[in-house]
């Protein structure tokens, strides 16, 4: 989808909401107070966090030696602090900040979806919610990662650089568009005084972001939220893992987090994934120009700057918010219940008035398959998951050996969520995007793919089914004859096909790499770049209603709602549900490494049906490995070698 004529008219507008609170003292906000977190239970194996939270105090903290240092550097600045679910707590921008935005073009000028999107003020704030999210979405008691480290895992090359070309893609590769602001599994900020505005986790106006310049913020050893900063009029990505950008954005976000800084043997760049050590950031301490003292909140709010307002996602008029207490009910994130799951490790997703929003349940189905999953089914299979993830040895968390904590997701085959899982320290970004996992599965392994993409209102959609149907030679693909884990829809999704092979055509659902960068990616951007337009247009001012809580355009299976309702991700992690050769559902994981993923969703699945029979993984002559397009064989599935804790076990997925 080509972009330009698509952003004519919000180009022209400015957001009207954003000036706010003003030098005055903000009117007190009629929000109750939080809910008091229950004490954390014990733990056989996982670490939980403490139960904590932003305070006003903090925040006001954090914002004060931003500016500090950005008077200090000369680069008036807009902050964003949010708590760890994703409200937005406070905006401030500093008197002269640039709030335009910029995303870069694609690598030959050819640019599609998002690529050179610009905007005016203050756009840029909704990029930095975007990267605020990444930063405290990504990070746990485990393991601290910055919008830099997502910058170099989401991207064609892990690491990014012109010298590591031909490695393969980055773990984390697509899930920059999770979080999406027309999302049904994230909230949405609705107003203060309304019940359940700060509940649950958030939505990112533009997904999720790898534009530096954000970092978590920690207490007691648990991510309370982040800080991310703009200024530069880029929302962008660094393609260079060598280099230094020498970013003031970065400079000024980690100078605001003293105080709040992680444990350093957890941060980011104490951690590798397949020999390499990722980046926590190219700023240092060394780099700061502030004393250290910074000015009280007071002295700058409406002197030095203000707290503005961003349409759907802040309102200055109320001050700065205290962040909820991650575990309590009124984060929408707690243990669960013993009357939910015997279990008391499992955590689940709550509305925050004492109701598990994903309780395992039949599927929704049965207009289309004979029998659907059931309640039992569907417990059983999130159970059976669960305690694989106990057993299984984390790949991005410190120190080594602690457990993997994933999120778990059973869908039915039109894409309903039939139950949810978490570890207690789960990433909360996983939220969102394991149903999308899940989705992704069952979409590609159902009779309806073809004929869903055929219907979508844009033809740019539309010409993937032919794209993907010759890059198979086969003109009935897409039509329930093979059963696609997300790892083999990945496969087909890289820029180059074999993943990392520099030189050969680009898989059947991506765009080739001299047009690639994670703002267009192919079918997942370009099945969603529209209601991001749609909803970029509401924040600033353009249109006087949001997008509705549903992605993608796809043809509807109830009154708004369709199979991938979130959108699709590209990353390993999810398996189809099988009964006696009929497609039922998918499973997915997220949380830790890409193979951790696949063992924790395939053998969930796989022991689920040992002790309950009639359900199970695909048959092995119809799994997406059978297929060799352009004679390379596609995988399934990836397991860790010896995965397991205390165990001497390996190669847990063979043969099954």
């Amino acid at each position: 989808m080509r972009n330009a004529a698509s952003f004519v008219a919000i180009a022209s507008l400015l957001l009207a909401s954003c000036g706010g609170g003003g030098g005055g003292s903000p009117s007190p906000a009629p929000t109750p107070a939080p809910t008091p977190a229950p004490t954390p239970g014990p733990s056989t194996v996982f670490q939980v966090p403490a139960f904590t939270n932003l305070t006003v105090s903090d925040i006001e903290k954090v914002i004060s030696q931003g500016v500090a240092e950005a008077q200090a550097q000369g680069q008036p600045s807009g902050f964003v602090v949010i708590d760890r679910v994703g409200n937005v707590l406070a905006v401030f921008v500093m008197n002269g900040a640039n709030l335009t935005l910029r995303i870069p073009p694609a690598p030959n000028g050819q640019n599609t979806d998002l690529q050179n999107l610009q905007l005016p003020a203050p756009a840029a704030l909704a990029g930095g919610i975007s990267k605020a999210l990444t930063s405290s979405y990504f990070s746990s008691v485990g393991g601290a990662f910055s919008s830099r480290t997502a910058n170099d895992i989401v991207q064609e090359t892990f690491p990014p650089s012109r010298l590591t070309r031909g490695l393969e893609s980055g773990p984390l590769f697509s899930v920059q568009f999770s979080q999406l602001p027309c999302s049904d599994v994230s909230r949405r900020f609705i107003g203060y005084g309304q019940p359940d505005s700060f509940i649950g986790t958030k939505r990112g106006p533009l997904g999720v972001g790898a534009d530096p310049g954000a970092f978590p913020l920690y207490k007691n050893g648990a991510v309370v939220g982040s800080v991310a900063v703009v200024g530069d009029g880029v929302y962008g990505l660094d393609t260079e893992y060598g280099d230094n950008d020498n970013s003031k954005e970065e400079i000024i976000a980690l100078a605001a987090t003293r105080g709040f800084e992680p444990n350093p043997i957890i941060r980011a760049d104490r951690i590798s994934i397949d020999g390499t050590l990722l980046r926590w950031s190219d700023a240092t301490p060394n780099d700061f120009k502030s004393s250290g003292t910074a000015p009280a909140f007071a002295s700058i709010n409406g002197s030095v700057g203000n707290l503005v307002s961003v349409r759907g996602y802040y309102d200055a008029a109320f001050g700065i918010q205290p962040g909820t207490v991650y575990g309590s009910e009124a984060s929408g994130i707690r243990p669960s219940k013993t009357s939910e799951y015997s279990d008391s490790d499992i955590w689940v997703v709550s509305d925050g008035f004492g109701n598990n929003r994903y309780p395992p349940r039949a599927g929704t189905d049965a207009a289309a398959v004979s029998q659907p999953l059931s309640e039992t089914e569907v417990r059983t299979i999130l159970v059976e998951a669960f305690d694989i993830q106990r057993r299984a040895r984390a790949q991005v968390r410190r120190p080594v050996d602690n457990r993997a904590q994933n999120t778990i997701v059973v869908v039915d085959t039109f894409g309903e969520i039939l139950g949810l899982v978490r570890g207690p320290d789960a990433l909360v970004d996983a939220i969102d995007a394991v149903p999308q996992k899940a989705r992704t599965t069952v979409f590609f392994s159902n009779p309806a793919a073809a004929g869903d993409l055929q219907a979508n209102p844009n033809p740019a959609v539309q010409q993937y089914v032919g794209a993907f149907r010759n890059f198979l030679g086969d003109p009935t693909a897409l039509t329930g004859k093979t059963a696609f884990s997300v790892r083999a829809v990945g496969n087909l999704a890289r820029p180059f096909y074999p993943d990392g092979q520099v030189g050969t055509e680009p898989g059947p659902l991506s765009i080739p790499a001299e047009r690639f960068n994670i703002f267009s990616t192919g079918l997942q951007s370009t099945l969603i770049t529209p209601d991001i337009v749609a909803h970029v247009g509401f924040v600033l001012g353009a249109s006087p209603t949001d997008v509705p809580q549903t992605c993608t355009r796809s043809p509807e299976v109830r009154p708004g709602f369709n199979r991938i309702n979130n959108g699709l991700t590209l990353f390993a992690g999810g398996v189809p549900i099988y009964r006696g050769g009929q497609l039922i559902g998918a499973v997915a994981s997220s949380g830790d490494g890409d193979d951790q993923s696949d063992m924790i969703a395939f053998l969930g699945l796989d022991n689920a049906s040992k002790k309950l029979g009639g359900i199970g993984n695909a048959a092995l002559n119809i799994r997406s490995d059978q297929l060799k397009p352009k004679g390379q064989q596609l995988t399934f599935i990836a397991c860790p070698f010896a995965p397991f804790i205390g165990t001497n076990d390996q190669n847990v997925c063979q043969g099954k």
